[in-house]
């Protein structure tokens, strides 16, 4: 009996689930940063529901996109120049805040994930 308030004290908690809010990152101006094997990689990129420009170190990149679900989309890059760039890249959004959020990307069917974090401009 006295473990009673413990256990619904646990129970309680484990049912706490962060609310994300996706959609109002599918579209807009965003500042985006991602660690890749200790080195941070910077770019801006604009957003609407079926496009992404990206710039990166002064290089402009274009990529049509496939929303699986609110939080998952699918980039598939528009003038591939290599055979590196023809692969599809995967991201979700893992967490939200008012002004940014937190993804995880890989190229699709890889399992080796990156991890980053974008903040919304406008």
């Amino acid at each position: 009996m006295r473990f009673l308030p413990l256990l619904l004290l646990f129970v309680l908690c484990s049912c706490y689930e962060k609310a994300r809010d996706c959609q109002s990152f599918q579209t807009g101006e965003f500042y985006s940063e991602a660690t890749i094997n200790g080195e941070v990689f910077k770019s801006t990129f604009y957003r609407n529901k079926d496009i992404q420009v990206e710039t990166y170190d002064s290089k402009v990149d274009s990529s049509k996109l496939r929303w699986v679900n609110d939080c998952e989309v699918v980039f598939k890059t528009i003038n591939p120049k290599n055979m590196a760039e023809r692969k599809d890249i995967h991201l979700k959004i893992l967490t939200t805040t008012d002004s940014s959020y937190t993804y995880e990307y890989s190229y699709v069917g890889e399992t080796k994930k990156q991890k980053g974090t974008a903040y919304k401009v406008k």
